[in-house]
């Protein structure tokens, strides 16, 4: 397997030549099409996974059967929960679904035991990025208890809009995302689209005004 991969990641880029060509022996790519759940509640964790293309939705469901988003993984990313799980030897306790068609570098356990253990590169690298992955679930923590519907919805197409300034997901993903009922979703569509700031379509929202959004978003943060 070619080592060129490595350098997608920051942090594994300083990784010396015998540590990656350990990496590189211990693991392999694997591509998944869009739509496939990568991992499921009550699944062993037995594989890291590290994104090279595509995206992974993270989310968990409540006990009244509401789901709750909670985080993307992008390509040059590893999953935190993942990560959790093979450290605590854990299930997992939510769903991992492949928005787009992935490729991925999945590490074993074996594989990710014995690096951990001898290579202070690649444990700062694991670390580091489950660090960061949990102070976004507390800001995600702190947006759903104290941030405004609205604002909250508004900074969410905001981050989801294309090239295009589409954003391709239903009033009911829509909800999924921000943890809200699709009602909710839709009583706040409707006033952007009253202000002129989207227009509605089947399965899509196009942003027509993005500077009134992102006034929106602006103003609360301030």
């Amino acid at each position: 397997m070619d080592h060129t991969w490595i350098d997608k990641f920051k942090g594994l880029s300083r990784l010396p030549e015998d540590i990656r060509a350990e990496l590189v022996a211990g693991s392999q790519v694997i591509s998944l099409p869009a739509g496939t759940q990568v991992f499921a509640p009550g699944q062993t964790a037995d594989n890291l996974l590290l994104l090279l293309d595509g995206t992974v939705r993270v989310q968990q469901k409540s006990d009244t059967g509401r789901e709750v988003f909670l985080y993307r993984v992008h390509a040059g990313e590893s999953c935190v929960l993942t990560t959790a799980c093979m450290l605590a030897f854990e299930d997992y306790s939510a769903d991992g679904l492949a928005e787009t068609d992935i490729t991925a570098v999945a590490i074993p356990r074996n594989t990710f035991d014995g690096l951990v253990a001898k290579s202070t590169v690649f444990r700062e690298f694991v670390f580091t990025a489950y660090s960061r992955r949990i102070t976004d679930l507390f800001t995600l923590i702190d947006d759903i208890v104290f941030q405004r519907m609205d604002v909250r919805l508004a900074a969410r197409l905001l981050e989801l809009a294309d090239d295009y300034n589409v954003v391709h997901a239903t009033h009911a993903i829509l909800g999924t995302e921000l943890g809200t009922a699709r009602e909710v979703i839709s009583r706040t569509l409707s006033e952007f689209q009253r202000r002129g700031w989207v227009e509605q379509a089947r399965g899509e929202v196009r942003l027509t005004e993005r500077e009134g959004l992102e006034h929106m978003v602006k103003a609360s943060a301030a």
